[in-house]
């Protein structure tokens, strides 16, 4: 059985309850806390706790292997990686919180306005790591200390190099459109996946809701998760993907499967992915110091080098290797507040368009 989709209204019960019921834009809001070090006396209660529950959609072998290094930076310290789509992400959270059963730590979501979400209803337990407020740019962090921008990637599209030629290959989005891709092409969905969200939401305002509608006619085959697009290409299952994780691209490209990304000529769509730690953490102590040790130069030089495509916040963390700064992409804008209002709606528009 599927789990119980939550909508972005609604109240959670317990923890936040209150807040909850104050509008948002009436609230006075805090400054952000000032930037904490990793201490030895942050460590040692860390390994007293001796675990944390890390909430994510990041691709398993990356969060698990994010989270090896962790625990090998900090011996004692066991990292419980929960991973699903982050729209399940959402609604496993919702569900626990609205049955007062506080067991994640800190989360990751590829949807952004998940954390807009879980500020308003006062599940948060604002945190600033030193590193945050000293090498992360002004639009990568909340200004009240709540959340933060870890890592940011794209949606994008590819082809199978032994499917399709080079010359022949889309170069955008609306190439898809072209009858020769009939049954060829494969997506993820919005309903499952905070980045095929984000990318729906931005699409839709570019592109317009038309797009969507020759695209189903394009017989394509519909799966869960962002990472898997790519997968399927790869497999010679379909020969492009209308959108998928660009870094599961690259690092099947280097593993030698037959896949070329492609950044879509109208641009790409953007996915900030944030780190959230909740208030009622059940390991307050190990949630701050991984949530921590993710920001560090260190922790997101780990990021860049395991995901082989992913781009780090930090100023100092370096750039995945082969691609090209973050300010010569074309992007499609991302807009988490405004996504929080339509979210719900963008999820019954579109499975009402490709009846999924």
């Amino acid at each position: 059985m599927s789990p119980k989709t939550y909508s972005r209204r609604t109240i959670i019960a317990g923890a936040g309850a209150t807040a909850a019921t104050t509008p948002f834009s009436a609230r006075v809001l805090s400054q952000a806390p000032p930037g904490e070090q990793i201490t030895p006396a942050l460590i040692e209660a860390a390994k007293k706790e001796g675990k944390v529950n890390f909430y994510t959609a990041m691709e398993i072998n990356v969060a698990e292997q994010f989270s090896k290094a962790f625990e090998a930076k900090y011996p004692g310290i066991k990292v419980k990686v929960e991973r699903s789509g982050s729209e399940r992400v959402y609604s496993r959270i919702a569900q626990e919180y609205s049955s007062k059963i506080y067991n994640v730590d800190f989360a990751n979501t590829t949807d952004a306005a998940h954390v807009y979400a879980w500020k308003r209803d006062g599940l948060l337990q604002p945190y600033v790591p030193a590193d945050v407020a000293a090498h992360f740019p002004a639009q990568y962090k909340d200004k009240d200390g709540q959340f933060m921008t870890v890592r940011v990637l794209f949606v994008a599209m590819a082809y199978n190099t032994e499917l399709v030629k080079k010359e022949d290959a889309p170069k955008g989005f609306k190439d898809l459109l072209d009858p020769k891709w009939q049954g060829k092409i494969v997506k993820a969905h919005p309903g499952y996946s905070g980045a095929a969200m984000t990318a729906t939401f931005a699409m839709a305002r570019d592109l317009g809701w038309t797009y969507f509608e020759a695209l189903a006619k394009q017989k394509i085959m519909q799966v869960q998760s962002a990472v898997d697009p790519p997968k399927k290409v790869a497999l010679g299952e379909r020969a492009v993907m209308a959108e998928g994780a660009d870094y599961i691209a690259l690092q099947l490209k280097a593993k030698g499967s037959p896949i070329e990304l492609i950044m879509p000529e109208e641009g790409a769509p953007i996915v900030n992915s944030p780190n959230a730690l909740f208030k009622n953490a059940p390991n307050p102590n190990a949630a701050r110091l991984y949530y921590n040790w993710t920001c560090t130069e260190e922790g997101q030089a780990k990021l860049v080098e395991i995901t082989q495509g992913q781009y780090a916040v930090h100023a100092k963390a370096p750039s995945p290797q082969g691609r090209p700064a973050l300010k010569d992409i074309k992007i499609m804008k991302d807009d988490p507040e405004e996504l929080l209002k339509v979210a719900d709606e963008i999820k019954a528009k579109y499975s009402a368009i490709f009846k999924v």
